[in-house]
């Protein structure tokens, strides 16, 4: 019980101050509704689909692919350089509040962001006529692993290679644009040529793209999509053991300090 409601504050802490910063979440909203409708119209048009169809396939690239990138991985990388530079760490060790439950706080304030954009993201795509046509757990589920390899990673990096604010849009952009084109997510992966596809398959985005897309679009069961779901399940599973070490290394620096 102790962890579960030091887990909420932390989260609601970081909830509120991002509703202080109106322009961020502003942008926050704006970015994936305008990629959503970048991508709908391109596929409308070059495959000529129906607008509800071309939406239908749009949304699943722009949620995982572009939103939940920027909001899960850049905002984590954000908020935890952030909390460095201003020595909240170190206020950390003279309260009561667990290390668990600062790491878990980041994980559900972020996850309640993805949640927000993922009912954006749907109901735009909903207005023009798209339909989620798969399992609405089976989409859930793999929106969660998304986020839960998002956050992790976004831990790595904010501890181990940034160490200011200034760092943050660099490192996200060094690392996440390359992928997210490879991925799918601007542009198609049926687009891509076979070299570059067989190299996709070990980007984990590429996998959280087709999951997505072939359960929400296609109607996709888990059988149908196996290897792209067990594929995000080590990959979010890793990514949350190394974001955990890395934290945890992190913290033994910062108490040397």
């Amino acid at each position: 019980m102790k962890y579960w409601q030091e887990t909420l504050a932390v989260a609601q802490r970081i909830l509120i101050e991002l509703g202080r910063r109106q322009r961020s979440l502003l942008f926050w909203c704006v970015f994936p509704v305008l990629i959503l409708l970048l991508n709908g119209i391109i596929l409308a048009e070059r495959e000529n689909l129906g607008y509800a169809r071309a939406f239908e396939q749009a949304a699943p690239t722009t949620l995982v692919g572009a939103a939940l990138f920027f909001s899960c991985l850049g905002g984590s990388v954000a908020t935890v350089v952030a909390e460095r530079e201003q020595q909240t760490l170190k206020r950390l060790f003279i309260s009561p509040l667990s290390g668990i439950s600062y790491f878990l706080g980041i994980f559900v304030a972020h996850s309640a962001i993805g949640v927000g954009q993922t009912l954006l993201v749907w109901t735009v795509a909903a207005f023009v006529g798209g339909e989620f046509q798969g399992s609405w757990l089976l989409g859930g589920i793999i929106i969660f692993l998304s986020i839960l390899a998002y956050v992790g990673v976004g831990f790595i990096l904010g501890t181990q290679l940034a160490r200011r604010t200034e760092d943050v849009n660099a490192l996200v952009a060094a690392f996440g644009v390359p992928l997210l084109i490879l991925g799918g997510t601007f542009i198609p992966a049926a687009f891509l040529p076979d070299t570059l596809l067989k190299l996709a398959r070990y980007n984990p985005i590429y996998h959280m793209n087709e999951a997505l897309l072939e359960v929400a679009a296609d109607g996709a069961e888990l059988a149908d999509i196996s290897s792209h779901f067990w594929f995000l399940i080590g990959f979010a599973v890793a990514m949350v053991a190394g974001g955990w070490l890395s934290y945890c290394r992190m913290l033994h620096i910062e108490r040397r300090l």
